[in-house]
This record gives C-alpha cells, sequence and structure tokens, in this order.
C-alpha cells in the first residue's frame, strides 16, 4: 500500500475517479435519475465547486494562518526555500483553485436557474421584489468575484514581483519587491476577511430559504 501513497498523482486521480463513482452510483443506481437530468448535473457542480473551493480557501488560510506570520521565524539562509520552491507550488494551486472555484460556482448557479437573479442581488426576479436567498447567495458570489478578482490581478501578480518567479523580475529592486510582497499580503489578508461573510452567505442561502 505504501507504493501507492507515496505516490500522490496516484492518491489524486484515484480519489478523483472513486468519488466520481460514488456520485453515479448514488444519483443513477440509487437515486434513479439519468445523465442528463438537472439534479444529476447539480450534484457534479456541487461536488466539484466544494473540492476546488476547499484547495482555494485551503491555501488562503495556509499563507494566512502558517506561512506568513512564521515567516520570521524561518532563518534568512533558509527562506529562499519557501520563496522559491514551496511558495509558488502552493500560488499555482491557490490561483487556479480561485479559478475553478468561479467557474463551477456560476455553472452551479446556471443549472440551478439563479445565476442571473443572484448576480443582480434579486433585482431580476419575478414578481418585481427580492427573493432572500437570491440576495444572500447573490451577497456570497459577488464576495467570492471579488476574491477572485483580488488573486489573480493584484495577489498573483505582486507575488511574481516580490519572489521573481519564473526569473519574469530579475531588476527589480528590494525596495520595489518588498512593496510588492505588502501588497499581496494585503490583499490576501483582505480575502481571508471576506472569506468569513463570503461563506455563511454559501451555506447560509442552501440552509436558511
Amino acid at each position: 500500500m505504501a507504493w501507492f501513497l507515496s505516490n500522490l498523482r496516484y492518491v489524486a486521480w484515484t480519489a478523483l475517479a472513486v468519488g466520481a463513482l460514488f456520485l453515479i452510483y448514488f444519483a443513477m443506481g440509487v437515486a434513479g435519475y439519468a445523465f442528463g437530468d438537472s439534479v444529476f448535473w447539480e450534484a457534479l457542480w456541487r461536488w466539484t465547486h466544494v473540492l476546488v473551493a476547499i484547495m482555494w480557501i485551503g491555501h488562503l488560510y495556509y499563507f494566512n494562518f502558517t506561512q506568513i506570520p512564521n515567516m520570521a521565524k524561518i532563518p534568512d539562509e533558509q527562506k529562499p526555500a519557501i520563496g522559491k520552491v514551496i511558495a509558488p507550488a502552493a500560488l499555482f494551486w491557490f490561483r487556479w483553485g480561485a479559478m475553478a472555484t468561479l467557474v463551477t460556482g456560476l455553472a452551479l448557479a446556471g443549472n440551478q436557474g439563479y445565476l442571473v437573479q443572484a448576480l443582480t442581488l434579486g433585482a431580476m426576479d419575478d414578481p418585481s421584489f427580492a427573493v432572500p436567498k437570491h440576495i444572500l447567495i447573490g451577497i456570497g458570489m459577488w464576495l467570492a468575484i471579488i476574491m477572485w478578482f483580488n488573486v489573480w490581478f493584484i495577489i498573483w501578480p505582486n507575488q511574481q514581483k516580490a519572489l521573481n518567479i519564473a526569473n519574469r523580475y530579475p531588476d527589480l529592486d528590494a525596495a520595489a519587491k518588498a512593496a510588492a510582497g505588502k501588497t499581496a499580503m494585503l490583499f490576501s489578508r483582505t480575502n481571508t476577511f471576506l472569506s468569513v461573510p463570503m461563506l455563511v452567505a454559501m451555506t447560509g442561502a442552501s440552509t436558511l430559504f
């Protein structure tokens, strides 16, 4: 068994396959839904949405609760290992987890028929009054969109400068790198703050209404 568990690709791809089989068995074999049924796709999109959201928010919390607070405790001669190896790899899963979360979330809302209503915070509801669920889930969606924007257009570009990822900024001076790193940290901390009410809106919309 060690040969299997020692290989992350084996574990990850097998876990995805087992998860897909679980979904197919219980959706089709037990619940009796067909592949083309909306409920089947709702289950698929919700599963993938939660899965990639864990990847995104998990890395967000790793940066803010583990890496950043402890960087000052790491000896200077060891810090390059974090900046050159660990952080770039974490940022890869962080930013693509954000992208996948946004795409699957929009797909799930579209599948459920409330995408436009949520994005307009209930303004497009018919009759002409806002449904509370659409307002709440809409707030969560907009918070998530703001967080996604911060990741791709503020945090990631500034981290590229601060860490000289892929050697894109070899001539940037130390002051500019420090400023970029601080900007990335502040917006990452902003996303940490926004993640809490965002999750309240996302979970509450499905529970309270």
